[in-house]
Order: C-alpha cells, then structure tokens, then sequence
C-alpha cells in the first residue's frame, strides 16, 4: 500500500513536470516568436510608419497567429519527444529541448502559419494584396529572426542553468561550514534564478530540497543542530 502510495505521488510529479515544463516553454517560446514575427514585419515594410505595423501585428494575432502560435509550439514538443524517444513525458536537459523542438518541426510549422494567418487576415480586407505578398514573399527574413530568437533563448536558459547548479553547489559548501550568512546569499540568488529557469526535473528538485533547508534552518533560528527527522522531511519535495 505504502510503495503504491509513492508511485502514485511520483506519478503525479511526473505529471506536473511534464505540465511546467510545456507552459514554460509555451511563454518562453511564445514571446519569442511574437518579437520576431514583430521584427521581420518591420524589416520587410520599412516604409509603414509603427502604428501601421501595429495594425498589421495586431490583426495577425486576432485572427489566428496568437493561438496558432501555442498550439504550433505544443504540436513541435509532442511531436518532437516522440522524435527523439523521450518515453518519460519530462525534458532532463536542455539538449533534449532544442533537439526535440528542431525535430518536431517548430520553424516549418511557423512557416504554415504565418501563410494560413495572412491569407485569412487579406481576405476579411485588412490588409491589401500587396503587403500579404510583401509578407508571404519575405517569410524567410521572419524564420530567420524566429530561428535566431529561439537559439538566444536556449543559449540563456543553458547559462541560467549552470548559474543555478554553481549556486546549489555554493549553498552545499556554506552548508557544510555552517555558514548562514553565505548560504543566505546563494540562495537568494537562486530564488531570482529559478523563476526565469526552465523546469528541468533534476535541477528543480536540487533546488527545492536546498529551498526547504534553508527555511528549515532559518527558522530554527539558523541553528544547525537539527533532528535527522526534521532533515528527512527537508530533503522531501514540495
């Protein structure tokens, strides 16, 4: 009963994961994409003043490409963890990410959409023959800016990672020699880390056992005499 009880909560943890990981990466990448569609329609209509792209932008998105969007980007994680047999349901590194991303097609899937969206939005007359050609002719200058925005953002989020294990790592060492003062420093650094930090399984859980501690400690009044049962419970997840 007990050993059902644990598979369950794993099983559920798995879930969760999974869940914060996708919408994350459905923001992450959402904004992404946005700013670079923004950027490539200036670049390709460099004689419309901003309001006029604004328009533009704007009826893309209401009429399809804000919904496409995330639904582009969940079609591209799906399809590509299943491209590159990931059976777990969760990422574990950020190699698994772009690789599943450029397997599941995110670009061309962007390409099909943006073509869908302007021929919707020349149709209801919001804009004219012209600019949807100018669009659809120079698509490849807005793949370009998606496909370059979305390698900065794993290049960040690759860089965030590895601040937050070398926070980790210095919080242990603080730990060790009982240094509060120092293990409070890390650990505010890594709070502010893991909010722009993708939730990759085995980094969060580190993090969150650290999490627990801390507090345990801090309000023992950071005392470190503190009961093996009281840092089992500590080391459990949220």
């Amino acid at each position: 009963m007990e050993l059902e009880k644990e598979n369950n909560i794993e099983i559920k943890n798995n879930i969760k994961n999974e869940q914060d990981q996708k919408s994350f990466l459905e923001t992450t990448l959402g904004k992404t994409i946005n700013a670079a569609i923004d950027i490539g329609i200036r670049a390709l209509l460099p004689d419309f003043i901003d309001e006029q792209v604004i328009n533009i932008k704007d009826n893309l998105l209401e009429y399809g490409l804000k919904d496409g969007i995330k639904e582009t980007i969940d079609d591209a994680i799906d399809l590509g963890k299943s491209a590159i047999g990931i059976v777990t349901g969760n990422f574990e590194n950020m190699n698994q990410i772009q690789n599943a991303i450029e397997a599941g097609g995110l670009i061309d899937g962007i390409s099909s959409l943006l073509d869908k969206v302007v021929d919707k939005v020349r149709q209801t007359g919001l804009i004219n023959s012209s600019v949807a050609n100018t669009i659809k002719k120079g698509k490849n200058i807005i793949l370009d800016n998606v496909e370059s925005n979305i390698e900065k953002t794993f290049i960040e989020q690759t860089t965030n990672i590895e601040n937050t294990n070398t926070y980790i790592n210095n919080w242990k060492d603080y730990f060790k020699n009982k240094d509060f003062e120092g293990m409070d420093i890390e650990y505010n650094k890594l709070e502010k880390e893991l909010k722009n930090l993708i939730p990759i399984e085995n980094t969060i859980n580190e993090a969150r056992k650290i999490e627990n501690l801390h507090n345990l400690i801090k309000n023992n009044g950071q005392n470190f005499e503190l009961t093996k049962e009281a840092i089992e419970l500590a080391n459990k997840l949220k």
